[in-house]
């Protein structure tokens, strides 16, 4: 099936008085036509950059894409100019910000903030514009639309806040659509509206979707193809059912680990003990030896490169397969 981007040893820094922070470090992904791509792994591990620095979002200074490629439909995104970047944002890509209530402006009415992207990208009047803003909010299942237009943003619940933000991403019918954190804050009853509303419009509008979230439900309800991000590195990429199956990173085995699970008698959850490392200063070796449970001499010296296993399975770890899986963070 056709790729609709491919991304190669993609390079974010962010440069202060103490030091250069690498936030996103040699990053490499793709994402056929018309599927789900996860991008998973705690706060601060180069998610949101990643997808940010696609569409030109970084602020410079004190950001700098200092490397790699982003290809969509032939065009390398990275060295687009302001003008040219400017076409695909928000028209053939858009993105859904982390938290409506902040990437809403408040001093602008919901209908004047989904009708300014369609009067920009599609080139139409005022009224028009305003029909296609009435028409996205009965799609993405918002009440009584034409009254909603007119209201602001602190005037509506989180889910409908969100659906406003997902109407805004949809209406220029975008080929490629980002979704950073999209059910955060909201409760599991919203959480699940939105999700099903995602899987509706993609099937609909045969979408192509990135899903950046720190939620392994979230990841396993939408995704077909997951990327396990640590301290700006890919650590793990598979399948889904590969990636829930038959995980192979200590961390992702982590994350998975972290899970609660409904008939289960443990009165703890297993954790990963730790913090992500600080980007200023990443340690030698793999940047989770700190952190995990079997690290060795040669994981704090030798940095494991990304190695791809059988079925496609991608993993950097020395120690793949050396060692019991369920065992690994128990007490």
């Amino acid at each position: 099936m056709r790729k609709v981007l491919e991304v190669k040893d993609l390079k974010t820094y962010f440069h202060s008085d103490d030091g250069t922070a690498k936030a996103v470090d040699g990053v490499s992904f793709d994402i056929e036509g018309g599927k789900t791509l996860g991008i998973v792994g705690e706060s601060g591990c180069g998610k949101t950059v990643s997808c940010l620095s696609l569409l030109q979002l970084i602020p410079c200074p004190p950001g700098e894409i200092a490397g790699g490629q982003a290809l969509f439909e032939g065009k390398d995104l990275l060295q687009l100019d302001a003008n040219e970047i400017r076409q695909i944002r928000g028209n053939d890509i858009a993105m859904i910000f982390q938290e409506p209530m902040t990437s809403l402006n408040p001093v602008f009415t919901c209908g004047d903030q989904v009708t300014e992207a369609v009067i920009l990208h599609q080139k139409v009047g005022v009224a028009e514009a305003r029909n296609k803003a009435v028409e996205m909010f009965k799609l993405v299942g918002i009440p009584d639309p034409e009254r909603r237009l007119d209201e602001y943003p602190h005037q509506l619940s989180g889910g409908l806040r969100q659906r406003v933000m997902i109407a805004i991403a949809l209406s220029c019918n975008p080929k490629l659509l980002i979704c950073d954190e999209p059910t955060t804050a909201l409760d599991v009853t919203i959480q699940a509206q939105i999700l099903d509303l995602l899987r509706k419009l993609q099937r609909e509008l045969k979408m192509t979707i990135i899903m950046i979230t720190h939620d392994l439900g979230v990841i396993a309800q939408m995704a077909d193809w997951v990327v396990v991000m640590y301290a700006g590195k890919i650590v793990e990429s598979a399948n889904v059912r590969t990636l829930f199956h038959d995980p192979q990173h200590p961390y992702s085995i982590g994350l998975q680990q972290a899970i609660p699970r409904m008939g289960t008698t443990i009165a703890r959850l297993n954790q990963i003990e730790g913090t992500v490392p600080n980007p200023l200063n990443f340690a030698s070796g793999c940047r989770f030896h700190e952190r995990c449970p079997i690290s060795d001499p040669k994981c704090v010296r030798d940095e494991p490169p990304l190695l791809t296993t059988n079925g496609g399975q991608k993993v950097a770890c020395w120690k793949t397969g050396v060692f019991d899986r369920e065992t690994l963070y128990s007490k």
